[in-house]
């Protein structure tokens, strides 16, 4: 039988309240041995928390009998006083009481054990733990709410069907029947392949959305492209300077445009050069504008802005001349970033871009994870596979039916969860 396990359920460090939750069999006995008799179920009450004759605090307790909790389990909830010697004595408390502290996701995973999650919702509370714009909020929300779960279970839930007419094909091949109901079969296989490939064919939306977007500043050396990301960011990220090559690396930040994580990287210039750090450096600037966006910026004040430019160059999404205050007469989206001319303006322009890259045009819940990705790839596979079964052999579509429908199943731990749980829940938050 598992242990009861606690944790910190709120921010570490100094804080007004702490949140100390309690989880597992014996909870409940846990918490009348330091709090006395427990309150009706979901009503926070104030009580005396002691252990051993020692007072540790007075707090608020919780109790959330099983299975109407969280994890499934007893659940108790301490929210006692924040500082560092109130959490240190309750943990002591409960450690001398038989419970033991929680690895990092293991309420969730108990959880998901006990039937009151599957794993995309409870991949959903890491996200809107680690939210930290408008977008990324609304995405773990819609993901917690059963959105994706509520998609791929359909498609499961419609695989098992076209899976029992596949074994209907198999049972009746010989009075006419079969070749009806693998017909039946094969057209619902090609609906869901079809679905899925267009699921899956997002340009990474979800995952850029949930990782934030990489924009990367491509550029010749002092076109301004370390006053650039210093703007867009509002602080010094990059060191800026008149000589040309300062910046030999990769230098990034993150920031929330109009609600969007964006993940812009400054760059070394870009140009032919016999310095050898200096040819690592722009090395590495086109190796990172693969993937994400890329935006361009030229010195606009120049008779040809693209004079320089190495080959291999890869197409931008945006170009943009800087040192209007310079002069200059080229077409084009032109700033300064040392008056500020037209900076707002182009951030504007990228907030619309980046709000058209990664929207859902239709409102249809986003791909989030690789794990769900290679799923989905997997299972598309088999069905395509099974598709190119021949009618008088039903029992191969069966089969890859099956399969596909397994590797669906795991995206939501329907299947073969225990080999999953690892895995999810390593980069889970204690207390979660």
């Amino acid at each position: 039988m598992p242990a009861a396990i606690f944790a910190l359920a709120s921010a570490p460090g100094r804080a007004g309240v702490g949140v100390v939750r309690l989880s597992g069999p014996g909870a409940g006995e846990i918490a009348r041995a330091l709090a006395g008799p427990l309150p009706p179920p979901r009503q926070a009450v104030l009580r005396r928390l002691v252990h051993q004759g020692r007072e540790i605090d007075h707090a608020l307790l919780l109790w959330f009998p099983a299975p109407g909790s969280f994890t499934g389990e007893e659940v108790a909830e301490f929210h006692v006083h924040g500082g560092r010697a109130v959490r240190e004595a309750l943990f002591a408390a409960l450690s001398g009481l038989g419970a033991r502290p929680a690895e990092p996701g293991e309420f969730s995973r108990r959880a998901v054990e006990n039937g009151k999650l599957d794993l995309t919702r409870a991949e959903a509370i890491a996200d809107l733990v680690d939210a930290q714009t408008p977008a990324q909020l609304a995405q773990a929300l819609r993901q917690h709410d059963g959105a994706l779960a509520d998609l791929y279970e359909g498609w499961r839930a419609r695989l098992i069907a076209a899976l029992g007419r596949a074994e209907a094909a198999i049972d009746f091949s010989d009075d006419g029947v079969g070749e009806a109901e693998f017909a039946a079969a094969r057209a619902v296989a090609a609906e869901i392949a079809e679905e899925i490939q267009e699921h899956v064919d997002d340009a990474g939306r979800g995952e850029s959305l949930r990782e934030g977007l990489r924009l990367t500043i491509l550029g010749p050396p002092n076109a301004g492209k370390s006053s650039l990301i210093n703007a867009l960011a509002r602080r010094d990220v990059a060191i800026v300077s008149d000589i040309p090559g300062t910046t030999r690396d990769v230098v990034e930040a993150r920031l929330d445009l109009g609600g969007y994580l964006l993940q812009v990287a400054d760059t070394a210039g870009v140009r032919a050069t016999f310095d050898v750090i200096e040819a690592e450096g722009v090395r590495r600037a086109l190796a990172h504008a693969r993937g994400g966006m890329t935006l361009l910026l030229l010195d606009g004040s120049l008779v040809d802005p693209f004079a320089g430019l190495p080959a291999g160059m890869p197409e931008p999404d945006l170009t943009v001349l800087n040192k209007s205050d310079l002069g200059g007469c080229h077409e084009g989206i032109s700033i300064s970033l040392k008056t500020g001319e037209g900076v707002s303006e182009l951030v504007k322009l990228l907030q619309q871009m980046v709000q058209q890259k990664l929207d859902s045009e239709d409102g249809a819940p986003l791909l989030t994870r690789p794990r769900h990705r290679h799923a989905l790839h997997e299972a598309l596979g088999h069905l395509r596979h099974g598709l190119a079964a021949p009618a008088g052999q039903p029992e191969l579509l069966a089969e890859d039916l099956r399969l596909a429908m397994r590797a669906i199943g795991r995206i939501t731990g329907r299947v073969d969860v225990e080999e999953l749980l690892d895995f999810v829940f390593r980069d889970f938050c204690i207390g979660k």
